[in-house]
């Protein structure tokens, strides 16, 4: 098969022709008097898709890991102590990256398939230690198990306890997909990825720094270089950057930012919502669960789902890949051939998700799984039937 494959991974995922089409021109003067045109209003707009007023953005050449080292290197000092729940693949990498730099992390290991613990966070800032701690760090959509965290509950848990902590978000594959709201939940750093709900090919990060991280900035000694603010927002205040920036990537942003504002944010978040209960839906159809412990952190970005004793997912994404041209996302480290994984997140509606079903109940039958054809699919097409905007559905009339 010589076509693209159909993607249903959590990440990349796919990118609109209007993207890829603003991404198809000659290279550009990176220097030219006129490139702030483009630059300064990236940023303004990124600030409002992370609905911040008051936070900095700085804009990396690099995967989500380089923004993670942006956000730690820039606030905090070698020997600080952290805060990490360790609950999934990505906030596990996390947790080791604040190993890997030299900061004294409390890594909680908490069941694959939960969220954030609050109630350990509670407890722990209680004890007469807590003052020392400096940040905590929250994965808000753990890809691995399809798992969302309470953001929110994090900062009302900090200031309940009048904590100074820095509370850091890792929303790569949330920002721009469900909601998320940086000033109203007093978040000092968050961080994003292109290529999630941006988008965008992988290769450019996003940080937004709230006032107070960036006051800590000024103190942080941790040893910088590529990723520092300063050196940064000296350039990018003029629209420029202190070395040479992804170009291309950056006219697919002022797209793909486009594109979101004429959906408008809230509705884009309510549309993933909607395309992830019918994936959720379609697994109860077929009499399998997801790896989320309880429906109300269950991810609206991913969807793990477990599949019965005997078999292994990973030959489900294997039969899917080579049988029907469709790529989903393999189960990792602790849920490796427990699970496999429903990327909906990004440039998708009701017939993209409904040929990404149909792909995942096919290549379950072929594994072994014995499930009625058409079960997950036929419960997916009744719920977005049901629940069609009033506007589509008027217009049908």
């Amino acid at each position: 098969m010589t076509e693209p494959k159909h993607l249903f991974i959590p990440g990349p995922t796919n990118i609109p022709d209007r993207v890829r089409r603003a991404m198809n021109l000659a290279m550009e003067d990176i220097r030219a008097p006129d490139f702030p045109e483009l630059t300064k209003p990236l940023f303004r707009d990124l600030k409002t898709l992370f609905k911040s007023e008051t936070g900095e953005i700085f804009l990396f050449p690099s995967s989500g890991t380089g923004a993670w080292e942006a956000a730690l290197t820039n606030t905090l000092s070698p020997g600080d102590r952290v805060i990490v729940a360790s609950f999934g693949q990505f906030s596990m990498l996390w947790a080791k990256m604040c190993r890997d730099l030299g900061f004294e992390t409390e890594e909680w290991e908490t069941q694959w398939g939960e969220a954030f613990p609050l109630e350990r966070l509670e407890e722990r800032l209680a004890q007469p230690d807590a003052a020392g701690i400096k940040a905590v760090l929250v994965c808000q959509n753990e890809t691995a198990t399809g798992v969302a965290s309470d953001v929110a509950g994090v900062r009302r848990i900090l200031d309940a306890a009048g904590h100074p902590a820095l509370l850091m978000v890792d929303g790569i594959s949330s920002i721009a997909c469900i909601e998320f709201r940086m000033d109203d939940w007093g978040v000092d750093l968050a961080i994003a990825g292109s290529q999630k709900g941006l988008m965008l090919p992988t290769g450019l990060s996003v940080v937004c720094a709230s006032r107070k991280a960036l006051a800590a900035s000024e103190t942080a000694k941790c040893r910088r270089s590529y990723f520092d603010f300063a050196w940064h927002a000296g350039a990018n205040k003029d629209g420029y950057f202190p070395y040479t920036p992804a170009t291309q990537l950056l006219r697919g942003l002022r797209v793909s930012l486009d594109i979101l504002a004429e959906e408008g944010i809230e509705n884009v978040w309510a549309r993933h919502n909607r395309l992830a209960e019918g994936v959720r839906r379609a697994v109860r159809a077929w009499g399998l669960d997801i790896c989320a412990a309880r429906p109300e952190i269950a991810s609206d970005t991913v969807t793990a789902v477990v599949v019965p004793e005997g078999i292994d997912s990973a030959d489900v994404v294997r039969t899917a890949y080579h049988k029907y041209n469709t790529s989903f996302g393999v189960g990792l480290s602790k849920v490796a051939g427990r699970v496999f994984r429903i990327g909906h997140l990004g440039a998708l509606d009701e017939v993209k998700i409904l040929s990404g079903i149909a792909a995942a109940e096919i290549a379950l039958r072929d594994c072994g799984v014995g499930l009625q054809a058409g079960s997950g699919v036929g419960a997916a097409i009744d719920y977005y039937r049901e629940t069609a905007p009033a506007a589509l559905a008027a217009a049908a009339e």
